[in-house]
């Protein structure tokens, strides 16, 4: 990885805080790449990184000190977000490189995959590439090793200009159909089991947005109006999380 990893922001100007608001709002295709991610046999990604703005209230100052660093090993609850401290922080002091890292989707700054080395995601990079002269994103895009494509043009699923589709539903989930039929219908207690923190499955596969497995499920018998400890239901997370696709079936 490059130096970049580790920015540190004195201002917000309006393209940075756009990419921020841009990275929240696609931040499904990231879980949902993710969630398929653990299933494959052979790894896709070659980095898979959530960016965070860490604070820290200096003595005499008004404005808090601000960095903006990556975490990866990415977990997801559909409200939290939790991953490991990737950098070692320039200026602050309150935290340290491989601390565990908890924080809402409304607070990260930016999200990214690379499959092939070819980038999705990446709104802070990309709104700083465009900044720069040729030369300069030449050298920048050799340093992390990998294709960042054109900066006005942000992809979030892998394949989805040969593909529609694929910014429907993962394919994966797709093909998996049968696979999943059967299993579910083998195993009718995991369409019912409900976890220490009330996340069913049902619940798990919406925050995926994996229609097909949700389409099984109810059919089977899920309950679409089960709540988690904080009274979560399927439905609140695909309208938190743009499942738009998702949201007819649920209610």
């Amino acid at each position: 990885m490059s130096q970049e990893n580790n920015i540190f922001y004195t201002e917000q100007n309006e393209k940075m805080k756009a990419a921020y608001l841009k990275a929240q709002s696609t931040f499904n295709y990231f879980w949902r790449e993710i969630y398929w991610e653990a299933k494959r046999v052979v790894p896709a990604h070659d980095l898979a990184l959530v960016k965070i703005p860490f604070q820290q209230k200096i003595e005499g100052k008004e404005e808090p000190l601000v960095e903006h660093m990556w975490i990866s090993e990415i977990d997801f609850d559909g409200e939290f977000i939790t991953g490991i401290l990737q950098n070692a922080p320039n200026k602050l002091t309150n935290v340290t490189e491989g601390d565990t890292v908890t924080r809402k989707v409304s607070e990260i700054s930016d999200w990214m995959l690379s499959i092939d080395r070819k980038t999705y995601g990446g709104y802070t990079i990309q709104a700083l590439r465009s900044d720069m002269t040729d030369k300069a994103r030449e050298n920048h895009d050799n340093a992390w090793g990998l294709n960042f494509g054109d900066y006005n043009t942000i992809l979030v699923a892998h394949l989805q200009e040969e593909e529609k589709d694929n910014l429907i539903e993962h394919p994966m989930s797709k093909v998996m159909e049968k696979p999943a039929r059967d299993f579910f219908t083998e195993n009718l207690d995991v369409v019912v089991a409900v976890a220490e923190n009330g996340m069913t499955r049902l619940h798990t596969e919406t925050i995926a947005g994996n229609k097909t497995a949700v389409d099984i499920l109810l059919e089977l018998g899920a309950d679409k109006n089960a709540k988690t400890k904080t009274g979560k239901t399927a439905l609140d997370f695909a309208t938190a999380l743009n499942w738009s696709h998702l949201i007819p079936v649920l209610k």
